[in-house]
């Protein structure tokens, strides 16, 4: 991976959306109290499809027909991440004080990177999984100093559920960060929502009152909205396993946000896992891949750019920022510094 190139904006993407995700958790625990967790759910990823849509206006992500969704894919998504994953944390949150939460969200994390190792056979460097072990490790010392009579097994099993539900959405939304990230999303938060309205309907839980409706689609579309189509950008540039371990930063923003707020705080181990968190992530930014590999001839859609140097083929007139088509790939061999992307899944 090239300084400055893909490693370095997939990373930097992947900040971007832990740092808005990562203070949904305490807001969250406020905006929902009185409100039961499908109803909340619903609210909440109904939010991320209104932000995700407004977010589209002010960047480009692609035309807005592009290659078709997987719909089968795409109603997993929402159903496991859209409905399933937010109904457990906001279940987790009534039993758990909001900085333990967010630091138990750090599980999503290496979940995502074994399942990544798993099921996509992605390549994990000894240096990428000790810059997971390290955002891991501080995760494990802040939760150590705050286990206390705030956090109720219970509630920690609940949490710990939503972290795993998040890392199988993120192994199954893999295949659509090669589409526009506001279909995707917009997609992901109207089916999630509906799933989580019908179940809630289903199980009889109370409709939320229009202020709290409003205060819990509001933290959906900017942590779940704006912040998701950051994270499938960041999956694009380096893929599934790297933008969880960059992301396992979330639940340091939402400590400083539950703190702000008037939480209870972590205690001494905040500064080691502050340390060992920087020190992870700085492992990531400077992380350079680069050795000899050959592409096969290949015919295949999806969002690209000309600029990656995978993308030669030419238009009349050339296509401004990212788009989608049909296209040839010649077979090369070269070698050059590399992200896991679309085209970089070779074995090593």
């Amino acid at each position: 991976m090239a300084e400055g190139g893909p490693a370095r904006r997939g990373t930097l993407l992947a900040a971007g959306a832990a740092l808005l995700f990562g203070a949904t958790a305490p807001l969250l625990q406020r905006a929902s109290v009185g409100v039961g967790p499908l109803v909340a759910g619903a609210w909440l990823y109904l939010g991320a499809a209104a932000g995700a849509a407004v977010a589209a206006l002010f960047g480009r992500d692609g035309p807005r027909a592009p290659a078709r969704l997987p719909r089968a894919r795409l109603a997993a998504v929402a159903l496991v991440g859209g409905a399933v994953a937010p109904a457990l944390l906001v279940a987790g949150l009534r039993r758990t004080d909001a900085a333990s939460a967010s630091l138990l969200l750090a599980l999503e994390a290496p979940l995502t990177l074994v399942l990544a190792r798993v099921g996509l056979g992605e390549h994990v460097g000894r240096r990428v999984a000790l810059a997971a072990a390290l955002v891991f490790a501080g995760a494990v010392a802040l939760v150590a100093g705050a286990l206390g009579s705030s956090v109720s097994v219970t509630g920690a099993l609940l949490v710990a559920a939503a972290a795993l539900a998040w890392a199988v959405d993120n192994l199954l939304s893999r295949a659509l960060a090669e589409h526009p990230a506001t279909a995707v999303v917009v997609g992901k938060g109207a089916l999630g929502a509906a799933a989580s309205a019908v179940a809630a309907l289903l199980l009889g839980e109370s409709a939320a009152p229009l202020a709290a409706a409003a205060r819990i689609a509001l933290v959906g579309a900017l942590g779940y909205g704006v912040s998701l189509r950051l994270y499938l950008a960041a999956q694009r540039a380096v893929g599934a396993g790297r933008t969880a371990s960059v992301f396992a930063s979330a639940p340091f923003v939402g400590i400083v946000a539950a703190l702000a707020l008037g939480g209870p705080a972590p205690g001494p181990s905040l500064a080691l896992a502050g340390a060992l968190v920087a020190l992870g992530l700085w492992l990531h930014l400077t992380e350079r891949h680069a050795h000899g590999h050959r592409h096969e001839a290949l015919d295949h859609e999806h969002l690209h750019t000309h600029d990656d140097g995978h993308h030669a083929h030419a238009h009349d007139p050339m296509p401004a920022g990212a788009h989608s088509h049909p296209h040839h790939h010649d077979a090369v061999e070269h070698a050059h510094a590399h992200s896991e992307d679309l085209h970089h899944r070779h074995p090593h």
